[in-house]
């Protein structure tokens, strides 16, 4: 199995991304701080998740495109003790993102 993440080969889009989204949350700590109207807040404090839900949802996708992916590979046909735990790392990621 290899050992960079599976988003290595995207790293450069997901930082920047990433720096789009800080930008965002610095612009919602101006609005607070010019006590702008609470709905404009809110409306961007929903892009803001919003934009960080795709960047998780874009690693997951790779993750399971690479990582869960190769466990699976190496483990043979009927699966094993490492792909088994790559599927429930993943499973548990899915479960948290929902509960965000």
């Amino acid at each position: 199995m290899s050992q960079h993440p599976g988003y290595a080969d995207s790293k450069a889009d997901h930082l920047k991304r990433l720096r789009r989204i800080e930008g965002q949350v610095r612009g919602l700590q101006r609005m607070v701080e010019e006590e702008q109207y609470c709905i404009d807040v809110l409306t961007q404090i929903s892009a803001a998740t919003k934009a960080l839900q795709s960047v998780a949802l874009g690693l997951l996708d790779e993750h399971l495109g690479h990582c869960v992916a190769d466990a699976v590979r190496s483990s043979g046909p009927h699966g094993g003790p490492e792909a088994d735990a790559k599927i429930r790392e993943a499973s548990d990621a899915i479960a948290r993102l929902v509960r965000s």
